[in-house]
């Protein structure tokens, strides 16, 4: 059965979660964001502290500086810089700046319910009614990622292929996660056998985004280039499996290495269970698992990455009771939620706040639901040996 909507009705069940999710950061903003109500409360955001912090509160061009350029792709840097021009200054700047961006965000979550409600009719209201992504839409940038890479699923499933690899290609240029999804368009037109038009799909795709990225390499080029440079140099980071690990006393050493080795081994464990199925899925059905088996593997699980999570779940699900494990996964995203918020607060001069155990325990909750999903949504198929292989591999 398929939920009846409209354009209109879509728009304001994304207008009322937003309202909620804005609810939920009330306090920090009354507050200015004042340490430790942004844990203890769990509304910190990104918006605010970076404002201050990468000192756009004075205009300053997102990648100016070496040691203190943005840490994000050129895109979000863009849209930092410029919203940070459109704020007026003053002791309420922090709050302008975080409505300002907030405003954005809210229309662009509503856009990505928009589109999800064409690709999955019977299950997009659940986008909107997620409470992870309720609690976390206003703590970064990420869905400006978000909806170019749904419009790149959506474009691709048209066979609209140059749209689609324009829209991956500028959904990288701004949130890089998006990259792993070259992994299952690459395998679809492979399987399909459309080798030339894979090569072409990722051509278009590196090719845009190198031409987004290229005026900040030549002009910027250590401020372009420290994105890439912290991220190669973080340790085990809050949320991730590695840290979750270190807290229970088992260090990992070469990470960068283990960690990409962790992705590959889940992503040919990922093409063994593709071409075990007896029908080519769909992109929007491999999606979710791809970025899943990133995001297990990464050296750091922000709270904000559920919303990447979240439209691909969505768009993975097939039957009425995939829901139970969609609610299932949602709950532990929840708990994760707090957990990290209430983790951080044991350092900021609290007096209580959660121990190291618990935190790593849940995060592994986490992970563990998430790799729950990934089961539940690929046992659909008519090869379940090679999902239980799958689910082994991302696992282990």
């Amino acid at each position: 059965m398929r939920l009846k909507f409209t354009t209109k009705s879509t728009i304001l069940l994304a207008i009322l979660a937003s309202l909620f999710s804005f609810a939920k950061f009330d306090h920090c903003i009354k507050t200015n964001w004042a340490t430790p109500d942004v844990y203890v409360h769990a509304c910190y955001s990104d918006l605010p502290a970076l404002f201050g912090a990468r000192n756009l509160i004075h205009h300053t061009w997102a990648y100016a500086s070496s040691l203190n350029a943005v840490e994000y792709p050129p895109l979000t840097g863009v849209v930092m810089w410029a919203t940070s021009l459109a704020t007026p200054g003053g002791d309420n700047s922090y709050r302008y700046y975080f409505l300002i961006n907030a405003l954005l965000i809210a229309f662009l979550f509503a856009g990505s319910a928009v589109l999800l409600s064409r690709m999955k009719p019977e299950f997009w209201y659940l986008l909107p009614l997620s409470p992870a992504v309720a609690l976390s839409l206003y703590i970064n940038w990420d869905l400006w990622a978000v909806i170019t890479a749904i419009a790149s699923i959506y474009w691709f499933e048209k066979k609209s292929y140059n749209k689609s690899a324009i829209a991956l290609g500028v959904s990288i240029a701004t949130k890089f996660f998006p990259i792993v999804l070259l992994a299952p368009i690459f395998l679809i037109l492979f399987r399909r056998k459309q080798v030339k038009r894979a090569i072409q799909y990722v051509g278009l795709t590196m090719g845009l985004w190198l031409a987004i990225n290229l005026p900040f390499m030549v002009f910027n080029t250590s401020g372009w280039w420290r994105f890439f440079k912290l991220n190669g140099e973080r340790g085990a980071d809050f949320g991730s499996l590695w840290y979750a690990l270190q807290l229970l006393g088992i260090s990992v050493t070469n990470l960068n290495i283990i960690s990409i080795l962790t992705f590959l081994i889940g992503i040919a464990a990922f093409a063994v269970y593709f071409f075990g199925l007896d029908r080519t899925p769909t992109l929007a059905a491999s999606a979710f698992t791809v970025v899943a088996i990133f995001t297990i593997a990464s050296k750091v699980y922000s709270p904000q990455y559920v919303l990447w999570l979240t439209p691909l779940a969505i768009l993975a699900m097939r039957e009425l009771k995939d829901r139970k494990a969609f609610w299932i996964w949602q709950g532990a995203e929840v708990l994760y939620h707090f957990a990290v918020w209430e983790y951080l607060a044991k350092f900021s001069g609290t007096h209580f706040g959660l121990q190291p155990k618990a935190y790593a325990i849940a995060s592994l909750i986490r992970i563990a639901a998430t790799i729950y999903f990934v089961i539940a949504v690929s046992t659909r198929s008519k090869a379940p040996q090679m999902a239980e292989f799958l689910s082994s591999s991302v696992a282990g």
